[in-house]
């Protein structure tokens, strides 16, 4: 017992809607692959993390000096040197309580 049609026309219309389908089945598979080298070519692309960053404050000076990979102010930042960072907290920045730059920097007050 099988559950495909017996006759010859109704075959042809099953193979018909497979052909179709397994067409659009690549197309998709094609599209994701495309956007998997897409974003792997974007992440091989970015810049390396800073190793330090500066936290600014909108309307005033640096607030804080985080580690590069922190989390905390991470939008509100810019990168910059280790010496940029020790510079920064002997002008008397503070340092991040999250990360702990000015132990990383052998900083301590």
């Amino acid at each position: 017992m099988t559950d495909l049609p017996p006759d010859l026309p109704r075959l042809r219309t099953l193979e018909t809607w497979l052909v179709l389908t397994l067409e659009r089945v690549r197309r998709q598979i094609e599209d994701a692959e495309r956007r998997e080298r897409e974003r792997q070519r974007g992440i091989a692309a970015r810049p390396p993390e800073p190793e330090w960053r500066l936290e600014g404050g909108r309307h005033q000076g640096p607030l804080f000096v985080h580690v590069g990979t922190c989390w905390d102010g991470r939008k509100r930042s810019r990168g910059i040197t280790r010496e940029q960072a020790r510079r920064a907290l002997a002008e008397g920045v503070r340092a991040c309580p999250q990360c702990n730059p000015d132990a990383e920097l052998r900083f301590l007050e």
